[in-house]
């Protein structure tokens, strides 16, 4: 026997939880869209190239192996770079400037931790093809939208832009990145096992603390401030974002409330499609994390309470009346409203209406021998207890108003 179970890292969703995650996905696909965005899809799979040389030191995370065929592939790191060879590989079919949404799996082999596993759904959005920062700005306003139209109070953009780390080198960079989860003596240590002095290690923190905001970073900030987002976002220096493509603006959305670490990784990427292209197509972006966002939406109570998307039970009474079940749900769903219809006719009423009941449907309809005989349906709201026994059109308008 199999024993079941799932690898460290991967989860399965049983369906209230399942219906929780649509529900966020769904929020987050109305925002892309009003917004302007519009959706593409890219393989799980990639050559290993495609990822190689374009996401820094973690490469060492990547899910890599040989196929059958031979070939060298990673599953899908991220979703930013697919998307660069994706507009490489199609330029007559893309038309500039582009706004693409993605919602999709990528693999990453990481210690798994709160909020991250090794297979997870990213949703991403990015502008291609705008080089000035009114791209940068209208991004930076979406993820906010994003966060305010999932429930949360107060999401802040933290804004700084990797122009400002001009002559550091990419492993300091690196270093810095983490200074919100292991504070200032950790980098200044992480500086120091890579060569630094600790004076020079110093120097290189204070220099970045004391940054101030470029002619870029204020032409966002004055957008912001049209779009009314004034207490939505802050210059915050030391953010620095450790992917070795990242140039320009970079920021992520946080919420003061939520302590394991921001929901959304943004940045302008202006030299990436050029990997797979003679042409230098900008592009400027992010990725919502998906499972902190999930997570701190429960510990804020901001996710509904979804059992079921079912509306309606409909009984089966006998066998000999199940033809009038069938018509009766039929109807219901013709109607535009969710309909479960009870699969076997051989089970007792009283727990089909208990099953009804701990799934958390609102409604059961009845159709014993007396409905049938008069062409009615009693309907019995499960919550309120409230019950009428009406003709199948009464009974859908009774269902559609409550």
């Amino acid at each position: 026997m199999i024993t079941p179970q799932t690898l460290k890292g991967f989860r399965d969703f049983l369906p209230e939880e399942a219906m929780k995650r649509q529900y966020v996905i769904d929020i987050i696909r109305r925002t892309f869209e009003l917004y302007g965005f519009e959706p593409v899809e890219t393989p799980a799979i990639e050559y290993i190239e495609v990822f190689t040389g374009n996401i820094g030191e973690d490469e060492k995370l990547f899910y890599r192996f040989t196929d059958t065929g031979g070939r060298k592939v990673a599953l899908r790191y991220d979703q930013t770079v697919p998307t660069c060879r994706l507009i490489a590989q199609y330029p007559d079919k893309i038309t500039l400037p582009f706004k693409r949404y993605q919602i999709q799996t990528v693999w990453r082999s990481e210690k798994p931790q709160k909020g991250r596993s090794r297979e997870f759904l990213q949703c991403d959005a990015d502008i291609f093809g705008i080089d000035d920062r009114t791209a940068d700005a209208e991004t930076v306003a979406l993820t906010i939208d994003i966060y305010k139209n999932l429930g949360f109070k107060k999401p802040i953009a933290v804004i700084n832009d990797r122009d400002l780390y001009a002559g550091i080198p990419y492993k300091a960079i690196v270093a810095i990145d983490k200074l919100e989860k292991i504070g200032e003596e950790g980098v200044i240590s992480e500086l120091e096992n890579k060569g630094y002095t600790k004076d020079d290690a110093v120097k290189i923190l204070n220099s970045v603390k004391n940054n101030q905001p470029n002619e870029r970073l204020n032409q966002i900030f004055r957008y912001l401030d049209n779009y009314g987002m004034k207490d939505n976002y802050r210059f915050q220096p030391t953010l620095a974002r450790s992917f070795s493509y990242s140039n320009g603006t970079i920021w992520e959305i946080i919420v003061e409330e939520f302590d394991a670490g921001s929901l959304c990784g943004c940045e302008r990427f202006d030299s990436l499609v050029s990997r797979f292209s003679k042409k230098s197509v900008p592009g400027v972006g992010f990725a919502v994390g998906f499972d902190r966002t999930v997570l701190a939406m429960e510990e804020m109570g901001l996710l509904p309470a979804i059992k079921t998307r079912s509306k309606v039970l409909v009984t089966v009474f006998s066998k000999d009346l199940l033809p009038s079940s069938q018509n009766f749900a039929k109807k219901l769903r013709s109607a535009g409203i969710n309909t479960d219809l009870f699969s076997d006719p051989n089970t007792r009423l009283d727990k089909q209406l208990k099953h009804a009941d701990k799934k958390g449907v609102q409604f059961v309809a009845i159709i014993g021998p007396d409905e049938a005989k008069e062409n009615k349906v009693t309907v019995k709201n499960l919550p309120t207890r409230e019950q009428k026994t009406l003709s199948p059109s009464d009974a859908i308008t009774f269902i559609q108003k409550s």
